[in-house]
């Protein structure tokens, strides 16, 4: 504990760049953008009325989803770049852990940017897409986890709400896992911090949990649905 609250005194001014620059950035939502230039309307009154890729892919078409699915991509990298950029010039023996937990802050609110968009009412996506970018710039190998996990489920089901569903369900027992092992020496080649503190590893966790609540809330009505067996399987509008 002695060792966030040291990262917390000692770069709360990063601290509060990186969430403000993460939410800020991350408000942009590709979706609701593409959507207007391409039908002039807002795709958050089409559809399941969410700023998404999907949403985007059923009813906009296929061209326009991908660029969606490429902003919202981007919105997560960049949002934790600028929090490795603010602390470059940080040296010591904790500066590996100081940068990580910036990181991991910055993912955070880049999600949180992306749900509730202070841009658009606070009404965006569920973060899904930007949930992977983070999970690529603060742990690759939990990213490589979603995706097994989802081409999996996309390949019985063909329903993205159920893959989301079950990645988020299982995104805090991934992270904690690796995160773990680093730790305990076990995979600390494959990781980018190498010799994590038990600490970091617990905030690691949480941030993880609650990227993994934010995106499962956004997802209530699709989890309705899949509970009925109503929810739709995937099929793109064919533009």
């Amino acid at each position: 504990m002695e060792e966030l609250t040291g990262f917390l005194s000692a770069y709360w001014l990063q601290v509060i760049i990186a969430i403000l620059a993460s939410y800020l950035v991350s408000s942009v939502n590709t979706s609701i953008i593409v959507t207007k230039i391409v039908l002039r309307k807002d795709i958050r009154t089409m559809g399941s009325g969410n700023a998404g890729f999907t949403n985007v892919l059923r009813c906009v078409g296929k061209v326009p989803a991908v660029i969606t699915f490429v902003g919202d991509f981007f919105k997560g990298i960049i949002s934790v770049l600028i929090a490795m950029l603010l602390m470059i010039n940080v040296s010591g023996e904790n500066a590996d852990i100081y940068r990580g937990y910036l990181m991991y802050l910055a993912g955070l609110f880049a999600v949180v940017g992306h749900t509730f968009p202070i841009y658009y009412k606070f009404k965006g996506g569920k973060g899904v897409v930007t949930s992977f970018a983070v999970m690529l710039m603060t742990d690759w190998r939990t990213l490589i986890c979603a995706l097994v996990i989802f081409a999996i489920f996309f390949l019985i089901a063909h329903i993205i709400s159920l893959c989301a569903v079950i990645n988020f369900s299982l995104y805090t027992f991934t992270a904690f896992l690796w995160r773990f092992l680093d730790y305990r020496g076990v995979t600390s080649v494959t990781s980018t911090f190498p010799s994590p503190t038990l600490p970091f590893v617990i905030f690691s966790a949480v941030i993880a949990l609650l990227i993994g609540v934010l995106v499962l809330v956004r997802h209530k009505d699709n989890i309705k649905r899949l509970l009925n067996g109503t929810e739709k399987r995937i099929k793109a509008k064919a533009k």
